[in-house]
């Protein structure tokens, strides 16, 4: 097996132990001439006011965004010039990978709340490649995790019913959540409820009925932003019911 350093980029950006993100890395492996070299590219915190773009689409893409605190949500424009929300990066996520084949960011990033990041030029991450073995590798893993997050969404977007394309949000948010060290079944979505219709391709009269039927069935509760899932197992049976469902219409 070879002695090759594996690096994570998305640990790259919590090198400091004043991050406020540092228990996630975990021991990097890097020895104190590597860690020098990457605390070097980092560009420290930059605070991002809610609704402040972290950038625009059709922007040049320069650096790659690491979310310390906060959250945002990403979108691109339909034709008729309208907001389709694409996604929301929560602390501890990546923002910007997208753009690294066209050098132009394909969507844009709006802060939810008042939000922090770190910025890593990418530039310097491709320099500094030939230097730390594994960097290189680990970002084209990386930017494969995406791809298979964009999945993940077009999934969700799929012709489902709307109780499991709310559970599959709520589930996937409670364990991205819960693999960040946080609370999974008590959250706050800062995201609006236009947004997560949005998302989905709901109306935001369809998310308010859901969540108060949740609510009714004893999945969860909701107190304005403030949610609290009482039953996950409950919202994965609504999305195993809908994977029967689909498996047995292909089927037949």
């Amino acid at each position: 097996m070879s002695d090759q350093k594996v690096v994570e980029l998305n640990q790259v950006s919590q090198a400091c132990k004043r991050c406020g993100l540092y228990h996630l890395c975990g021991p990097m492996g890097l020895d104190d001439g590597d860690m020098a070299k990457l605390d070097t590219v980092m560009k420290r915190r930059r605070s991002v006011q809610k609704g402040e773009h972290l950038y625009r689409l059709g922007e040049a893409f320069t650096s790659v965004f690491a979310v310390r605190s906060g959250s945002f949500k990403t979108y691109t424009l339909l034709d008729d010039g309208t907001d389709q929300v694409t996604g929301f990066q929560l602390a501890g996520d990546l923002l910007g990978l997208g753009a690294i084949s066209g050098n132009k960011h394909t969507n844009a990033a709006k802060a939810l709340e008042t939000s922090s990041v770190c910025e890593i030029p990418f530039e310097r991450i491709e320099s500094l490649s030939g230097e730390i073995p594994g960097l290189q590798h680990h970002m084209m893993s990386l930017m494969s995790e995406e791809l298979q997050h964009d999945q993940c969404k077009l999934v969700l977007l799929a012709k489902m019913p709307a109780e499991a394309k709310l559970a599959t949000f709520l589930l996937n948010l409670s364990e991205r959540l819960a693999s960040r060290g946080y609370a999974a079944c008590e959250f706050n979505l800062s995201m609006s409820r236009n947004d997560i219709a949005n998302l989905m391709g709901m109306a935001v009269e369809t998310i308010s009925r859901l969540f108060s039927q949740f609510q009714e069935q004893g999945l969860l509760t909701a107190n304005r932003k403030q949610i609290t899932l009482l039953d996950r197992d409950g919202l994965r049976a609504l999305t195993a019911s809908c994977s029967v469902m689909d498996h047995n219409s292909h089927a037949s």
